[in-house]
């Protein structure tokens, strides 16, 4: 018998794989085919508002996303740096075939780990107890734990308008009897849907109408293994474009709204609302003038550009019209037609914050089957589901991330504890705690996780604790350094607006707006590390903000330490307004302060709850 096999390789099941892999565990990792492993069959990128964090994230707690991302980009950049470091992002362009065959490689020569090429059709428990998998072609593995990382391939259907066909992402087997075996198993699907736009040749697109967006012109890098020489040097990364809608092409689309799959009836499930098709933006949005569209390389390999922010389910003759009517794209070659797939999906209201089924024992779900859109949503949560489940296997407490602790955290309490009914999207805005929740110190969050369950090594750990001290000293050294006038310091206040003389202490100095600490550092002519001293900056100029938000957060973790009976009859608790009851009964939460953040639960529904608790001596 095997310790765990994960059903699906996209990249929540090869984060599942690997960490229980690297922690010892004899793994199986099922997907259809090899050469799909960790595939991007949609946006060519890693990151961005929020997934760029949840990408640090994923670094600090030992994955595998972060340094492929690295090493295999064409284009870095940060997003939002003219903002508060909450908001701070990261995002890639990467090459999407790179991506894969790196992915691919790691898992056919990781020990431990076992690839094989097939299609699961059935979970068979005995009683509400994993048992076995059972394969189209191989048969039946058993196994003592599970996990279910499917994405969008449980009975998916891809359509264009009229044309629908059972299949999943670019023309790939769906199963059906995986979904059939779920139910029977009484667990709830729903459908969802998504989709793609256009690859049309690069060479056809005139980028001169077009705005260049080039990258970062410094070293930027997930994975804090990652050296400069490991990526593409800003003068070698590849430029991305941005262009525009045309009046034309929202007149193409609202006269041929009807022959949409998402408006003719074709679709079944809910599409994301923060990822839309260009035809519900249209709708949506009917009074904006215009929408801009990214035009994004795929592959150093491909003469193929993926235009983001134009998925439809259109016509493909209607297509050949939006594309042409596009700003640069009057004469574009379409080599690959926006499509929407729609697919089954297990309700996430049935899946323990450890990412195991609350009614079915070792089975775990990850990734975009949970109800989740993006690549680095799923890879977050694959990585969570294969960490509980060696816990699991090990006798040990599921590690459960708190809302103050990782934005990997918010997804997971948000989806068991309010569910979803669309594609769910990590934005800045899900986190109450996004200062504390920053690009910059993923690792000082989350590192310790990692080396606990035995996915950062030794000498990786010790690194973190050195740059611990290091930022320490620094700041200690800050509030001891004075600067004196002859340093050049309120010259360079004054370029800053202000009108002073004399000398100054260096930590108070920091906390002032637009005051930069390399600055500083450069008038005293004193050596630093760029990265050390970007961390410090943020901490000194924003500790009263990210004190308080940690307090906060304190008082949550309050409500979060008390503890919800599994069989608490919430049916029969007096003073508790009925919704509550009903909604408490269903989602059955394991703490008083996720009971809290349940949709529909008011503070006075909390408060009888919290008395019940005490009188029954709970």
């Amino acid at each position: 018998m095997r310790d765990c096999i994960v059903v699906g390789a996209g990249h929540a099941g090869v984060e599942a794989a690997m960490s229980l892999a690297h922690a010892g565990k004899d793994t199986v990792l099922v997907t259809i085919k090899l050469d799909h492993i960790a595939k991007m069959p949609c946006n060519p990128s890693i990151g961005g508002p929020a997934k760029g964090v949840v990408v640090r994230e994923i670094d600090a707690l030992g994955g595998v996303m972060p340094k492929v991302a690295d090493k295999t980009a064409l284009q870095f950049k940060m997003l939002n740096t003219t903002k508060g470091p909450g908001v701070w992002n990261m995002r890639v362009q990467s090459d999407k075939l790179e991506y894969s065959k790196m992915m691919k490689d790691l898992c056919l020569h990781t020990e431990n780990l076992e690839v094989i090429e097939d299609i699961a059709e059935e979970v068979i428990c005995e009683g509400r107890q994993f048992k076995a998998i059972r394969l189209h072609d191989h048969g039946i593995i058993e196994a003592k734990a599970c996990i279910l990382t499917t994405g969008t391939y449980m009975d998916s259907t891809v359509m264009i308008s009229a044309d629908t066909r059972s299949e999943g992402p670019d023309g790939d087997k769906t199963t059906r009897n995986l979904s059939e075996s779920l139910r029977k198993l009484g667990l709830r699907l729903f459908r969802l849907k998504t989709g793609t736009p256009q690859r049309v040749l690069t060479s056809s697109i005139d980028f001169s109408k077009t705005k260049y967006e080039p990258g970062a012109d410094y070293f930027l890098h997930f994975s804090e293994e990652t050296k400069p020489e490991d990526v593409l040097s800003p003068d070698k990364q590849i430029a991305c474009y941005l262009t525009y809608t045309t009046d034309e092409t929202l007149k193409i689309i609202r006269e041929n709204l009807n022959k949409s799959s998402m408006y003719s009836g074709v679709v079944k499930g809910v599409g994301p609302r923060y990822c839309p098709s260009i035809e519900d933006k249209v709708v949506r949005f009917a009074d904006k003038p215009r929408h801009q569209l990214f035009l994004e390389p795929e592959s150093l390999s491909l003469d193929t550009t993926y235009i983001q922010g134009f998925s439809t389910s259109m016509p493909r003759d209607i297509q050949e019209k939006m594309v042409h009517s596009l700003i640069g794209l009057e004469n574009a070659k379409i080599v690959k037609y926006a499509y929407a797939i729609e697919y089954d999906a297990i309700d996430p209201l049935q899946v323990k914050a450890s990412l195991e089924l609350k009614d079915i024992d070792n089975l775990f779900i990850g990734g975009q089957i949970l109800g989740t859109s993006g690549y680095e949503e799923a890879a977050g949560l694959g990585l969570m589901a294969g960490i509980n489940a060696r816990r699991k296997l090990d006798g040990e407490e599921a590690l459960i991330l708190k809302r103050d602790e990782s934005y990997i955290g918010v997804m997971i309490d948000d989806l068991v504890t309010k569910g979803t009914n669309e594609p769910y999207r990590l934005l800045t805005s899900r986190a109450e705690y996004r200062l504390l929740l920053r690009h910059d110190n993923a690792d000082q969050r989350l590192i310790r996780y990692g080396y606990e369950n035995k996915l950062i090594s030794e000498e990786r750990y010790q690194k973190f604790l050195k740059k611990i001290s290091d930022i320490a000293t620094m700041k200690d050294e800050l509030k001891q350094l004075r600067i004196e006038k002859e340093s050049g310091i309120n010259e360079y206040l004054g370029e800053l607006g202000f009108e002073e003389s004399g000398s100054h202490n260096a930590y108070e100095l920091l906390k002032r707006p637009g005051v930069e600490l390399s600055r500083i550092y450069d008038l005293m002519k004193i050596d630093y590390e760029p990265d050390l001293a970007r961390q410090v900056e943020i901490e000194v100029k924003y500790e009263g903000y990210i004190e308080k938000a940690r307090k906060e957060a304190s008082r949550m973790l309050k409500m979060d330490k008390v503890k919800l009976p599994d069989d608490l009859d919430y049916l029969h608790i007096d003073n508790l307004a009925l919704e509550a009851r009903a909604k408490l009964d269903k989602i059955r939460p394991a703490s008083l302060g996720q009971a809290s953040r349940i949709s529909g639960i008011n503070p006075s529904d909390i408060q009888v709850l919290a008395i019940y608790l005490k009188q029954k001596d709970i």
